[in-house]
């Protein structure tokens, strides 16, 4: 009697119809919500961000701005790979110190934002869509003192749909 209880305590025959079962309902669960995703359309809306190759450069202008004038600071160039539709991107400017700027939001081509006391900066041409030899230009410019425009300076071009950063440089304006 000894020997029977001991055998049916190391039988593990009940396991393995155990463990079917469950790898067989994991494997249902996951091949529906696969289907669930494509039959929703959840996976089409993400957008992907374009190939492109943008690059930004200190403009031939010098600094300061006096009172009253606009002066050529940052050119952004597009070298290479995908067009930015027009309305798809947005130019973030950050100015020494400063807060960062848009000057091109995606629907207001060419805003001209005051920063510090009396400086302001905006995009003097806008290329509509932003493609291969296409150039953006942003000016700087000055109301009531002159300013020294030089230093370090923040450009971003953000593809407004994915939100993904396509360019991010640090430009030394002198």
């Amino acid at each position: 009697m000894m020997d029977r209880i001991i055998e049916l305590r190391d039988s593990d025959r009940g396991v393995s119809p155990v463990i079917g079962v469950i790898l067989m309902v994991a494997i249902t669960v996951i091949l529906a919500a696969v289907i669930g995703t494509f039959v929703l359309g959840l996976g089409d809306s993400l957008q992907q961000a374009p190939q492109a190759t943008l690059g930004a450069s200190d403009a031939s202008d010098e600094a300061p701005v006096t009172v009253g004038n606009t002066a050529e600071l940052l050119e952004i160039s597009h070298n290479g790979g995908d067009a930015l539709a027009d309305g798809d991107y947005r130019v973030v400017i950050t100015p020494p110190g400063e807060s960062s700027i848009d000057v091109h939001n995606g629907t207001n081509a060419n805003p001209t934002v005051t920063f510090g006391s009396s400086n302001n900066v905006s995009l003097t041409s806008d290329p509509g869509e932003f493609g291969v030899g296409s150039t953006m230009t942003v000016q700087v410019g000055s109301t009531t003192s002159d300013y020294e425009f030089d230093g370090d300076w923040r450009v971003r071009v953000i593809h407004v749909p994915s939100e993904s950063i396509v360019l991010d440089e640090t430009v030394d304006v002198e």
